[in-house]
């Protein structure tokens, strides 16, 4: 069983990070999106007032100035409060939030876990009483990461499905793999939740779990904390087959789509990138589109 679990994890792990980087680089060689060009862009000087580089008479001469600071907090800010959902729609933000933080902190949760037991393979003490404070700090923010992420899982779990359920807008637009990744990632919580309640109210047994696949000699743990692993392990295999990309691709949607304003100058890689399009031939037809012709015969009368 020791040998199962490490091999099963180590594989999770793995997978989860090849295929999400396999996707992403997918998604970064696809043809260029059509751009937003919404001002005011956030990385703007101008801003605050809704201007943008187009009012300096050089402009094409190039030399700009992005606000990269204000675009990633900006970024951050969405991902940890779900910003847009709140503006829009609140009753259903009061289910998909907590869902939503449940996720971020089981995945921070085993990441924190992960660096604590690097810490304790290079002889750091790790425990409430630990005679150093860094040893101590790992300590509660494990627990602390952890409890509140297996809560906040269940309760987001039992109340996004439910909301699907329930209200006809979201139900119309929901999936079976919807209703099944919910339940699924209900019972990586509430073993979590259960881990911690029954088995493991420190996670110290965790910790040493991780020591053991730092070090190559993996250890037994409690039947309850097996079940968790598992789940959890299966969890991130299962992943890259849900929507779950979206945490990756809403970074280039911002960057690479409503924030993208660069302008196209003759020899440039976007010019070159548009020209290549204008030569492709649309695989669909309508009244004001001609099967047979290239993007660029079409636009030209």
């Amino acid at each position: 069983m020791n040998v199962f679990l490490a091999v099963l994890t180590y594989f999770g792990y793995v997978f989860v990070t090849a295929m999400y980087t396999v996707k992403a680089v997918k998604f970064l060689h696809l043809p260029r999106h059509l751009r937003w060009e919404l001002y005011p862009v956030i990385h703007e000087e101008k801003y605050r007032y809704g201007g943008s580089y187009f009012e300096e008479l050089d402009w094409i001469e190039g030399g700009r100035r992005k606000g990269w600071l204000r675009s990633i907090w900006f970024l951050l800010k969405e991902y940890l409060t779900l910003g847009e959902y709140f503006k829009r729609r609140k009753g259903y933000w009061l289910a998909l939030y907590p869902w939503h933080i449940g996720f971020i902190l089981i995945i921070s949760f085993h990441i924190f876990t992960f660096f604590a037991a690097l810490a304790m393979v290079f002889g750091l003490p790790v425990s409430s009483d630990s005679p150093i404070l860094a040893g101590k700090a790992f300590y509660y923010v494990v627990l602390l990461v952890g409890l509140v992420a297996f809560i906040s899982g269940v309760l987001g779990s039992i109340g996004i499905m439910i909301k699907r359920i329930a209200d006809y807008d979201l139900r119309a637009y929901a999936t079976p793999q919807n209703y099944f990744t919910y339940l699924f990632c209900l019972a990586v919580f509430l073993s979590g939740l259960y881990t911690w309640a029954f088995v493991d109210p420190t996670f110290a047994e965790y910790r040493h779990f991780w020591v053991g696949l730092i070090t190559a000699r993996p250890v037994g743990v409690a039947p309850g904390a097996a079940l968790h692993i598992i789940l959890f392990d299966l969890f991130l295999i299962y992943l890259p087959f849900t929507r779950s990309m979206h945490y990756v691709t809403r970074i280039f949607a911002f960057f690479l789509i409503r924030w993208d304003d660069e302008p196209n100058r003759r020899g440039s890689k976007l010019e070159g990138e548009l020209i290549k399009l204008f030569g492709e031939k649309p695989t669909w037809a309508a009244p004001h589109i001609k099967q047979g012709k290239t993007w660029g015969e079409q636009v030209v009368k």
